[in-house]
């Protein structure tokens, strides 16, 4: 009795899997970005959706939600049904940040999503415009001292990484810049770039183009290191020890998502940003491909959001 209760129960989940792969080929993937395009997260999402719609063998479809620093986007997606079809694909600032700036979310965070991938981190860099009088960080710094409460920063919404990684400068150099809001990364380089605010922190491949041109000024890195297609650009730590601030791209699914649902999402994502030609289009604009596993993501999520509550506490940032 036992052999055919064993071989029967073999055969559902053999059923059930044929059927979980079945959904997935007959319905389209929505990956939902709480930014509007042009960001970086849009443009490494649209980078990886052909190579992603072949490899699932059905269409992936990009549903930009913009506001509320993805928590619009990220709501839509707790609330979505739990089969692997609508995904949140977000940033530090969404995944990481918003717990520690935002007491009541429509969602929780540990409870509401699961894991399925880091896919990749963007370098980023503090930029200035060109009327502002400093070369490099340090100038920056000084310029900022002379002039508190009169150098204004863009960001890509309130409580996101542009912003806390803007607080946290103002913090580590004793300086006092005074924050302006955007909904999204392009529309504060826009004015970035018209002068309507004099720097930002962003992604390289958002302003790498403006920089070569002279119409904007890169100060530093917020890396590590320095970035490879710009290696005269110090890594702000050079002038600010400890210094760091890393944009991170992660992907999360409806808590509730079958493993193998989970497991099948992650194996094209990392399949797609490990590409040759996909690494090489990645590298030249400044990101590096991660694709880790979603017990890893797990591991890191957790420790990213305990490191971003005790910059939100140490800056005294609040939600404006």
């Amino acid at each position: 009795m036992l052999r055919y209760i064993t071989i029967a129960t073999i055969l559902l989940v053999c059923a059930s899997g044929d059927v979980l792969a079945q959904v997935l080929q007959n319905k389209p993937i929505r990956l939902v970005i709480g930014f509007p395009p042009g960001g970086p997260i849009d443009t490494v999402a649209r980078l990886l959706v052909p190579q992603l719609t072949d490899g699932f063998g059905q269409q992936v479809i990009i549903d930009n939600r913009a506001g509320a620093n993805g928590i619009i986007a990220m709501d839509i997606v707790a609330k979505a049904a739990p089969d692997g079809h609508t995904l949140f694909f977000g940033t530090t600032g969404n995944l990481a940040i918003n717990p520690a700036m935002y007491t009541k979310l429509p969602f929780d965070l540990t409870r509401d999503f699961a894991p399925v991938s880091q896919v990749a981190s963007t370098s980023s860099l503090i930029y200035a415009h060109p009327s502002v009088p400093a070369k490099n960080l340090a100038e920056f710094i000084a310029h900022a001292s002379a002039n508190p409460g009169k150098v204004l920063y863009a960001s890509s919404g309130n409580g996101g990484m542009p912003h806390l990684g803007a607080e946290l400068l103002n913090v580590a150099a004793k300086i006092k810049t005074v924050h302006v809001p955007y909904k999204g990364s392009a529309p504060g380089f826009t004015a970035l770039l018209g002068g309507e605010v004099q720097f930002a922190i962003s992604g390289v491949v958002t302003g790498l183009q403006h920089v070569k041109a002279g119409r904007l000024k890169a100060l530093a890195t917020t890396m590590k290191t320095r970035v490879a297609m710009l290696p005269d650009v110090a890594a702000a730590n050079e002038t600010l020890p400890g210094y760091e601030v890393d944009n991170w791209h992660g992907l999360v699914a409806p808590a509730g998502t079958p493993r193998n649902v989970i497991a099948r999402l992650h194996s094209e994502f990392a399949r797609a940003i490990r590409l040759p030609a996909i690494q090489e289009k990645l590298a030249a604009q400044g990101i590096d491909p991660v694709g880790s596993t979603p017990q890893e993501l797990a591991v890191f999520w957790k420790a990213e959001i305990a490191k971003w509550a005790r910059v939100v506490k140490s800056a005294g940032v609040r939600p404006e």
